[in-house]
């Protein structure tokens, strides 16, 4: 890989899928008028698009030179979104797993990409009453962005533990702080990616699979991370959707900090240690179960550790970084986040709270509904002005 590119520009750039909730039975919205996201997008052009189900509703930001930018940029587009939908009598919550809906009852959104999802991934697919996060960076270099991604799977599922927000699914507390993997992981081509020698090695992998008629394109990789197949980006995967907006920029924080170090370290002629896909797989475990309540494998020294710790160690690691991009602040929110508990932790503490008080399983979760509706948008607000920042796709 000679003569690489070491000078990327780390743009950043931030997808959310939100759900539509009917705030009268705290159910999803199965079927929602077509005009509501019609209305989305004569507001908010490309920056918003449908997802496979309907009751499902995307964002991206522009592309965004900091943390400052995307934070106006989110703000934004959860305010635009939620004013949109509330006049159809909806609200919107950002988190990756619905506490009771029931995805038997849910209706694809009717594209031609997603009737082929539909006929080919069958009951994998109708079971994707998910959202998620990805974060993208800028590496314009493709040998770079591959040497990257090789090396950044060792802190995703530290990534995972801080934005864990489905610990229900259809009305169970599943004992997890990510129900949204365990459903994710029944599709095919998902999880931590192979590590590759080359983007030539991965460009032949696609190949391979596009030759074999089993992908038309590198869109159809689902892994925890991937380049992506529209933008120059290492598209980062794992994290569930965030319900406080803070959090959500924490974690870009994080992974633009942890990419910048990483080209740091290439530029002296060094490198994070590569470990074995399987150890990270098994952080990656660990991060879905327990979140930040447990330990992870801090793969150096071969032993668990509380995610504290390492999470304090990763700070100190990216620190000269953050400063660099001037995200500091929102990379030592994150400790915020383990003080007080993910979005799935709060869930939980919800739901318990109401069952102490007497109410049943129903009660419990419609007031985990009420919670996440209202978490959604603490601290939203719509920017005045329109932005100046360009398209992700430009």
């Amino acid at each position: 890989m000679l003569g690489i590119d070491l000078n990327p520009s780390l743009t950043i750039g931030v997808e959310e899928e939100y759900l539509l909730v009917d705030p009268e039975t705290r159910d999803l919205a199965a079927d929602p008028p077509q005009a509501l996201f019609d209305d989305c997008e004569e507001c908010l052009g490309h920056h918003v698009t449908t997802e496979f189900l309907r009751s499902q509703i995307e964002i991206g930001t522009p592309v965004c030179k900091n943390i400052a930018e995307a934070r106006r940029e989110l703000k934004r587009l959860r305010a635009k979104v939620s004013e949109v939908a509330g006049n159809y009598g909806l609200r919107i919550i950002a988190a990756s797993t619905h506490p009771f809906a029931n995805w038997e009852v849910q209706k694809h959104t009717p594209k031609e990409r997603y009737d082929a999802l539909a006929r080919d991934m069958a009951g994998a697919i109708r079971r994707m009453l998910i959202c998620g996060m990805h974060v993208h960076v800028a590496l314009e270099d493709p040998d770079l962005r591959i040497d990257v991604m090789n090396q950044v799977r060792y802190f995703l599922p530290h990534l995972l533990a801080l934005s864990t927000s489905s610990p229900f699914w259809a009305g169970q507390y599943m004992g997890l702080m990510s129900s949204r993997l365990t459903v994710f992981d029944g599709m095919p081509r998902t999880g931590v990616p192979d590590r590759f020698d080359s983007w030539a090695e991965y460009d032949r992998l696609i190949a391979r699979m596009i030759e074999a008629g089993v992908v038309e394109d590198g869109t159809k990789l689902w892994w925890d991370i991937r380049p992506s197949a529209r933008f120059p980006t290492l598209e980062m995967r794992i994290s569930d959707v965030c319900t406080r907006v803070e959090d959500a920029l924490t974690i870009a924080a994080l992974y633009q900090s942890l990419v910048r170090m990483l080209v740091r370290l290439r530029r002296r002629n060094q490198r994070w240690r590569i470990y074995p896909r399987t150890l990270v797989q098994e952080n990656r475990w660990l991060a879905q179960r327990y979140g930040t309540e447990g330990e992870l494998v801090d793969l150096g020294r071969g032993k668990r550790a509380p995610f504290l710790n390492l999470l304090s160690e990763i700070i100190e690691i990216i620190r000269e970084d953050a400063e660099a991009l001037q995200c500091i602040e929102a990379v030592e929110h994150a400790r915020d986040i383990i003080g007080r508990g993910s979005s799935a932790q709060r869930q939980v503490a919800v739901f318990n709270e109401k069952k102490d008080e007497g109410a049943d399983d129903k009660e419990a979760l419609i007031a985990v509904v009420d919670f996440l509706m209202d978490e959604t948008l603490e601290g939203v607000a719509e920017e005045p002005g329109e932005s100046t920042v360009v398209s992700l796709g430009s």
